[in-house]
């Protein structure tokens, strides 16, 4: 028999169920070990590992708006093969999503308080490129993307020469964050214009400035 074609209404369903399973403490589960995994703990000073936890919080908060926007896209985008790339990208976030977690975890932090506001604004914004065009949705995807492999890159030059665990973590993640943006412009997505770019970097400099504590 052929396989049920989901309704709107199911649709929507399983991406608040997505949204749960994103905001929810502990719910984020990996497919892939931490890169993380076998590494030695380093010895940081109370200074540096409060450090260390704000960048990864930032980095956590990117991934939740990651979900978000790609969650957004999955709902209203037009063609199914996009539908698809838009949830296997989601996917494959998670995993990102759940390693940033675990090294919270481990330095005895928190995830931002404010993850619930900027998945509800990042899923609007995704919901609303993809209504307007596939090709719109995707060019969010690499633009973001490219927000993202610029944070990562600040993150890893700021991080203390010993804290290797959350290296190794940040630098699995720009390698799938690049691959990620360039699948998104080879499937047929927009290269947005530079002020549209620049704006993107306002909006995150919010996001950034804001999780590192909170």
């Amino acid at each position: 028999m052929p396989a049920r074609q989901l309704s709107a209404i199911d649709r929507l369903i399983c991406h608040i169920d997505q949204a749960m399973h994103t905001l929810l403490p502990g719910a984020a589960r990996a497919e892939r070990a931490s890169p993380a995994h076998s590494v030695d703990d380093s010895a940081l000073d109370e200074r540096e590992r409060q450090h260390v936890a704000g960048l990864m919080r930032i980095n956590h908060t990117g991934e939740v708006c990651a979900q978000a926007l790609y969650q957004g896209q999955a709902l209203t985008a037009k063609m199914p093969d996009v539908q698809g790339a838009m949830a296997q990208a989601a996917r494959e976030e998670e995993d990102h999503l759940a390693w940033c977690e675990q090294r919270l975890r481990e330095l005895g932090s928190h995830t931002s308080v404010l993850n619930p506001l900027f998945y509800a604004g990042s899923f609007a914004i995704g919901a609303v490129a993809g209504a307007i065009s596939d090709r719109i949705s995707l060019g969010f995807v690499a633009a973001t993307e490219e927000q993202v492999c610029k944070h990562l890159d600040q993150h890893l030059q700021e991080l203390p020469a010993q804290e290797q665990k959350s290296r190794a973590v940040l630098q699995q993640m720009l390698i799938d964050e690049k691959q990620h943006g360039t699948l998104a412009l080879e499937a047929g997505g927009l290269d947005f214009p530079r002020w549209v770019k620049r704006a993107m970097t306002g909006v995150s400099r919010v996001m950034t400035r804001s999780t590192y504590y909170v």
